[in-house]
């Protein structure tokens, strides 16, 4: 009854506080609703104006349902289906200010309601004459948009104060639960103390009292207070107890009795420790204790059910025999034979019978002892298997004295040691000594034989003919009951190959096969322990990584098997200009590491690497080739740079890359700040992973306009991540870190996405028009980018290949391959145009405009910024716009700003130009209207033109 209380007192508190957590949720639910619906009143007000929407009725309808919410939230009831509370007193100053703003939110509304409505009659239906129609219009319409934020403010304001509420509510509920548990536990714990002291209790006291009453204490008596079942019980015990204890002293004296009368005729028999029987025609008379016990019998059911001849199978061999009456006249000794018996559960066992006749009742009789040899018989059993093992065995095996002479050896140790039995016995094993081991060595061995008893190992030993063998020995003792060594048993084998073909395994697992210098399983261990050793001694050490300058591009150029003999030479000369204490080791491709341990001198570090880069200067001969090389090597101490050998590995990593990137022939030693570079590209590469998926990358849309005409005929995709800490990030530094990292392919694949998307809504209003983006060569060359699965979905957006411009560098050109090549031809042949982008600030090289198909060139705006008459930068466009027309291409100029600008390259016959003279780069929604208005005449205002370094970067 307590725990069914218990039950429902939780079910009523739990479905208490689930009310409770349900009317907090509609609060949340009500405040979240009065959010939204500030911004929707402020949404469907600028949609009226623009004659989109059901108009002002909605508008009205909304701020309706804003001020029941509002009323609902500060005093209680029902809005939106929900049934809800009103607020505390906490919440007054919030719901106040809310109220405050909405009032001026509302008038605002009111205001432009009434403004559109005024200058509807006077436009009529002309909803983007509308807001040209002065700036009254527009004025209250920033009016609504203020308030509207100031509104939004507010109601954050109050959703996070309701938002603290719930947190504190669950935290209040967590707490109630908790005292709800734990006085749960409490009566669950009183309910069972109850139970253990009126019941629990007493039976365990009465089954102490019947287990005394078993062991033959009748005296015992269950002794308790109470009246009820247990005091019945025990009453019952009690006198059960009484009556069992006289019956039994009548047993026991009559048993005492009957053994007094039986004990001369059976005492020897039943004191036996052997098996004691008399049989009468095939079935048993007596037998002892022992004899039954043998057999698995009780001896009364033995002598009542069980024949002769079961228990002995084969006969006892007495009575069938022509001597049986010598044997009972006495002329014969009685019959020793073995024989099998067979016990009650049908297992065997091996018998060993002295038995003779003789006449009982005038009856022949066989009277018999039986003794169980079945271990006997296992143990000589394992004997002759053991000695069979041991002559047979492929292991040697010796048997020694405890001081260690021979006794005996098998054969297998003359195979293995050439030595015979009759040559080594009463000598000692040191006969075998190879003389690798030292004495402490065998001091060691007898140590641990003296204390434990055994030992095992590797060693090395001679045999007779003198050639030295390994062998895996195993000793062990063998004692007396007092625990004194009686023999010595050494087994051992000969390991000779299985050493050699381990040797051979380790080699290849720690040593580089090509170069024969340690690799990087080794170098790890020797590293980890030149840092103990360091850190020992208090010496520092150095680790060098050093790395050949342009491998691949000599790999190819002089072949695979050249580069390979040119690597085991350089492993010899740096080898070469170490000491014997230092290590060099191979970590794979063309990357070494070198370990330089015990520096009393910092200046020995410099030495080794100038005459590393010296010694490998030189040029290598090989197979009547030659070849050059230079190499980057990056340098760290420890413990000065790092403690650990994933610190030091890391930082000779960064030393060695920062010497690359100061050329090739360079020595760099680590410093911290390279550590900070390296932490801020990780957390670039993060963040990068995240904006992709947390759509912090958008796109923004720049016009290039026909200079002639003015008119928009392409427009460039550019890029833009928005980071939701660092604000805008610029492409130029992001980009690179994608192109590392391999992200660039993801991006760039949105970019495509989203930009043929984009230009596929605008066909309708501009049919032709090109979409340009930027391709990072990265990109390009990577075999992510399918120029079968763009094509296709250019096809699937129901655009032509003429409608995409992919904008490239150069270089990319510089390290084209058959790839590369594929995929622009491929481009070509569906009719996508290729631009080469930043024209001019590269190699400039006329051969990539002629061997590729380029359609474009795109003037960098570093030519463009200082355009002016009789300027440097004026020529080298005319040359340039010259050089592309005589190449069949046409030209457009990035960056342009000022109209003079324009007409300079109209007059050297640009073809087109992109720049916030005409339009800096916008939204989709802006880029839409400039598209409406078709064409692009006059430059933009000058609060646009101070912004050029902002939009500048292209992805």
């Amino acid at each position: 009854m307590a725990l069914l209380l218990i039950a429902v007192v939780n079910i009523m508190l739990v479905e208490s506080m689930m009310t409770k957590s349900d009317n907090v949720a509609d609060t949340v639910n009500v405040a979240g609703k009065l959010r939204m619906l500030g911004q929707r009143i402020a949404l469907q007000t600028v949609n009226y104006g623009h004659g989109v929407g059901t108009g002002e009725t909605e508008v009205r309808q909304l701020m309706g349902d804003f001020e029941s919410a509002l009323r609902v939230l500060s005093d209680g009831g029902h809005v939106f289906g929900l049934s809800i509370e009103g607020l505390s007193v906490e919440h007054d100053a919030r719901l106040s200010a809310v109220r405050e703003q909405w009032l001026l939110y509302q008038r605002s509304v009111h205001q432009l309601l009434g403004e559109i409505q005024n200058s509807h009659d006077r436009v009529g239906g002309d909803t983007h004459a509308l807001f040209d129609a002065g700036n009254s219009l527009n004025g209250l319409l920033e009016n609504v948009v203020g308030r509207s934020a100031g509104l939004l403010e507010r109601t954050e304001t109050l959703m996070n104060g309701i938002l603290a509420d719930v947190q504190a509510a669950q935290a209040a509920t967590m707490g109630r639960m908790y005292a709800l548990v734990f006085a749960d536990v409490l009566l669950i714990l009183l309910a069972f103390s109850v139970v253990r002291r009126q019941i629990v209790v007493p039976l365990r006291d009465l089954s102490t009292h019947c287990a005394e009453l078993a062991a033959g204490n009748y005296n015992t008596r269950f002794e308790v207070s109470t009246h009820d079942e247990i005091g019945h019980l025990a009453k019952v015990f009690n006198e059960s107890a009484g009556r069992i204890g006289s019956l039994v002293e009548r047993i026991e004296q009559e048993r005492h009795n009957l053994v007094r009368a039986e004990s001369m005729f059976r005492g020897i028999a039943e004191n036996s420790m052997v098996g004691v029987y008399i049989t009468h025609k095939g079935r048993f008379i007596y037998v002892n204790a022992r004899m039954a016990e043998m057999f698995g019998y009780e001896a009364d059911a033995m002598v009542e059910k069980v024949p002769s001849n079961h228990v002995f199978p084969q006969g006892e061999g007495l009575t069938d025999e022509p001597g049986a009456r010598k044997r009972l006249g006495g002329d014969v000794p009685g019959l020793w034979l073995e024989r099998k018996g067979r016990r009650k559960d049908g297992s065997v066992i091996e018998l060993e019978i002295f038995g003779s006749l003789m006449a009982l009742d005038d009856e022949l009789v066989t009277i018999g002892i039986a003794l169980d040899i079945t271990r006997r018989k296992g143990i000589e059993a394992q004997a002759k298997l053991a000695m069979l093992v041991y002559r047979h065995s492929s292991e040697a095996m010796v048997v020694t004295e405890p001081t260690g002479q021979l006794i005996s050896v098998n054969p297998a140790f003359t195979l293995i040691t050439g030595y015979g039995q009759e040559e080594v016995v009463g000598k000692r094993l040191n006969i075998l000594s190879s003389g690798r081991h030292d004495a402490a060595f065998y001091q060691n061995m007898w140590t641990a034989i003296n204390t434990t008893g055994t030992w095992e190992g590797d060693i090395w030993n001679r045999r007779k003919n003198g050639e030295i063998y390994a062998e895996r020995l195993s000793i062990n003792t063998c004692y007396d009951d007092d625990g004194v060594p009686l023999y010595r048993i050494g087994l051992f084998s000969d390991i000779t190959k299985q050493k050699e073909a381990n040797a051979f395994i380790w080699q290849q697992a720690n040593y580089d096969h090509l170069t024969g210098l340690p690799n990087r399983q080794l170098f790890q261990e020797r590293l980890e322990k030149e840092i103990k050793r360091s850190e020992a001694t208090g010496i520092p050490m150095a680790l060098v990584y050093l790395d050949i300058d342009d491998f691949k591009e000599l790999n190819d150029t002089v072949g695979h098997d050249f580069g390979d003999k040119l690597l085991a030479a350089a492993a010899k000369r740096l080898q070469s200009c170490i000491r014997s204490s230092d290590t060099v080791a191979r970590l794979g491709g063309d990357e070494f590491m070198l370990i330089l341990g015990n520096l009393s001198d910092f200046d020995r570090v410099d030495r080794i690497c100038n005459q590393v880069v010296e010694r490998l200067a030189e040029p290598f001969k090989l197979d009547g080739e030659q070849a050059a090389i230079s190499i980057s090597m990056g340098i760290t101490f420890y413990p000065m740079d790092g403690d650990s050998s994933k610190d030091l590995m890391q930082n000779a990593d960064l030393a060695m890359y920062a010497a690359k990137a100061r050329g090739k022939q360079q020595v760099v030693r680590f410093l911290p700040s390279m550590q900070t570079h390296m932490n801020m590209r990780r957390e670039m590469a993060k963040d990068l992973s995240v904006a992709l998926q947390g759509d912090q990358f958008h796109l923004t849309y720049q016009p290039i306009v026909e200079l002639k005409s003015g008119r928009i005929d392409k427009v460039e995709c550019l890029l833009r991540w928005k980071h939701p800490d660092k604000g805008l990030v610029s492409p130029n530094v992001f980009v690179p870190f994608a192109e590392d990292t391999g992200l660039i392919n993801s991006i760039g694949k949105w970019v495509f996405k989203q930009a043929t998307a984009q230009i596929a809504q605008w066909c309708e209003l501009r049919p032709g028009l090109q979409a340009s983006i930027n391709v990072s060569p990265v990109q390009f060359m990577s075999k992510e980018l399918s120029s079968d699965a763009w094509l296709e979905h250019l096809t699937g957006m129901g655009l032509e290949g003429g409608q995409l411009v992919v904008e490239i560098t150069e270089r990319l050109l510089m390290g084209v391959d058959g790839d590369v090549s594929s995929k622009l031809i491929a481009f070509r042949d569906a009719g996508v145009q290729i631009a080469l982008d930043d024209f001019g600030t590269g190699y400039s090289s006329m051969s990539y405009l002629k061997r590729f198909d380029i359609d474009y060139i795109k003037i960098d705006q570093s030519f463009i910024r200082n355009l002016g008459r009789d300027s440097e930068d004026l020529v080298l466009c005319e040359a340039m716009i010259g050089m592309a027309h005589r190449l069949g291409l046409q030209v457009v100029a990035e960056g342009v700003e000022t109209p003079l600008q324009r007409d300079l390259l109209i007059k050297a016959g640009c073809d087109f130009a992109q720049g916030y003279l005409f339009s800096p780069p916008v939204q989709a929604d802006r880029f839409e209207d400039l598209l409406r208005e078709g064409h692009i005449v006059t430059a933009i205002s000058k609060a646009h033109q101070s912004r050029t370094g902002v939009f500048a970067h292209r992805t």
